[in-house]
């Protein structure tokens, strides 16, 4: 028996959870090709009955203690420790994550995990208001359920970065994945069922993308949560303004990196690298546009492109990778019109820009050079390991191409001017988030969100636990 069926979801996967379902959820390795497992997914119907048990489960789950709560949401951090490689493999089999990739990620979910378990009753305990005559305060109580419309790209990351201080909260949680990761979303469901959490308080689905719209008018569902693409988000956006619920969405992103002429060049294109391949480049926070001001455009370029050029790709289930294969071919061969579409409107290539020969979703990790608006690497995100170097004037030129994007997630200043650094990302960067000399990350600790058309609304720390509350003034006349 496999470790997955000793824990509940192989026998799920087989049987289609609650009824069976003509719609199939079929996965594919995306570093052989090959098929992988298939599940059987949930009707509407039955999806709209789990949304109605996780509404039945919320009235007696925000009436338990914080305590309570911290020890499901803390045993769930413990379980995952127990079946990191578990999950690692999981990840890896469905959207072709490096397991030393998917090792982090679950390490980073149980930290989560644990530091809204520590600091939840904190964030949301009351707060007093001085007024004249009584007692007046501010208190924050749970929403209802929590609809979660979660992407691939970091298939328990996401989940848990919204789920954990959902239910610390006091809200339940209805789960509706990326159907291109079935295992990871039956999985996570599994995890808070050992956890001990109570029946239906957290539950996956497993439906289309277009039918999760009738979720969102469904009376059980309170608020909606989505990481995904821009259209994606205009869709929830819709269905919920439609219904006077509340949302938070984390969108794209083409984060842009200023490159100062004072910058550390070795130092500057190292931390350009790292940026650019977080998560084989399919990140919304990944480094995407690196503007550099003219006089050490040549010097970053050439750096970059060497340290771009010694990142091998290979079997992500090999510790030692680096780079393991995009979420799907489709998925590659759309990041590769980008750039032939790039080069033939003017762009240089530098490094990579080649579809190997062989089966699987592979794509090498390239650069593009004198990269100008009209090109898909200017005006669009790219989704996969591809850097566009783009030269500015000087830093005030820099600063406007940075802000001239639809998106504005992260951003980032490389300089060895700190003071001016730290100006720049704090005042005129048009971001969610702007990182001085490191590459944009994501910590529990930080609000994580962006503006523009990278969404609204913020995930981790105090303010992400506050944007699925009812803040309620009280006052009370003695």
């Amino acid at each position: 028996m496999t470790h997955h069926a000793e824990h509940g979801y192989e026998a799920k996967a087989a049987q289609g959870g609650e009824g069976a379902s003509a719609q199939k959820l079929k996965t594919e390795n995306p570093a052989t090709g090959k098929p992988g497992r298939t599940y059987d997914g949930h009707t509407r119907e039955q999806a709209l009955a789990i949304a109605g048990k996780v509404r039945e489960a919320f009235p007696d789950w925000r009436r338990t203690s914080f305590t309570e709560r911290g020890i499901v949401v803390g045993t769930a951090a413990r379980i995952l420790r127990e079946r990191k490689d578990e999950f690692a493999r999981l990840m890896a089999d469905e959207m072709g994550k490096p397991v030393t990739e998917g090792l982090a990620e679950i390490e980073k979910c149980a930290v989560n995990c644990d530091y809204f378990v520590e600091n939840a009753e904190g964030f949301l305990a009351n707060e007093p208001v001085q007024l004249d005559g009584g007692r007046a305060y501010v208190t924050f109580n749970p929403l209802g359920p929590l609809l979660a419309v979660m992407p691939w790209n970091f298939p328990f990351w996401q989940v848990f970065r919204a789920a954990a201080p959902a239910l610390m909260a006091g809200n339940t949680v209805l789960l509706k994945h990326a159907s291109n990761v079935p295992g990871c979303a039956l999985a996570i469901e599994d995890v808070f069922r050992e956890a001990g959490a109570p029946d239906n308080v957290f539950r996956t689905i497993l439906i289309a993308g277009r039918d999760t719209a009738e979720l969102i008018d469904s009376p059980d569902i309170a608020a909606v949560t989505l990481t995904g693409s821009v259209a994606a988000g205009k869709a929830v956006a819709e269905a919920a303004g439609r219904n006077l619920k509340k949302t938070v969405l984390e969108l794209g992103g083409s984060d842009a990196y200023l490159v100062l002429e004072d910058a550390d060049i070795d130092h500057a294109a190292t931390v350009a690298a790292m940026a650019r391949m977080v998560n084989g480049g399919q990140s919304c926070i990944a480094g995407k546009r690196f503007v550099v001001v003219a006089p050490v455009r040549e010097a970053f370029e050439t750096a970059l492109a060497a340290k771009m050029s010694a990142i091998r790709m290979g079997d992500p289930l090999d510790p030692a990778t680096k780079l393991g294969p995009m979420v799907s071919v489709k998925a590659r061969d759309e990041i590769h019109r980008q750039v032939r579409k790039s080069i033939e409107n003017g762009a240089r290539l530098l490094c990579g820009g080649e579809v190997p020969d062989r089966p699987g979703a592979w794509y090498p990790p390239t650069v593009l050079t004198d990269v100008k608006p009209g090109q898909p690497a200017y005006d669009e995100e790219v989704f996969g390991p591809v850097a566009a170097v783009i030269e500015a004037r000087d830093v005030e030129d820099a600063i406007r191409i940075a802000n001239d994007s639809e998106f504005g997630l992260g951003s980032g200043v490389l300089t060895r001017d700190i003071r001016r650094g730290e100006e720049i990302a704090a005042r005129d960067l048009e971001a969610g988030m702007a990182f001085v000399n490191e590459n944009v990350r994501s910590d529990p600790r930080m609000p994580f969100g962006g503006v523009k058309h990278s969404g609204y609304g913020r995930e981790c720390g105090m303010f992400g636990i506050r944007e699925f509350v009812n803040i309620k003034s009280v006052h009370v006349r003695e």
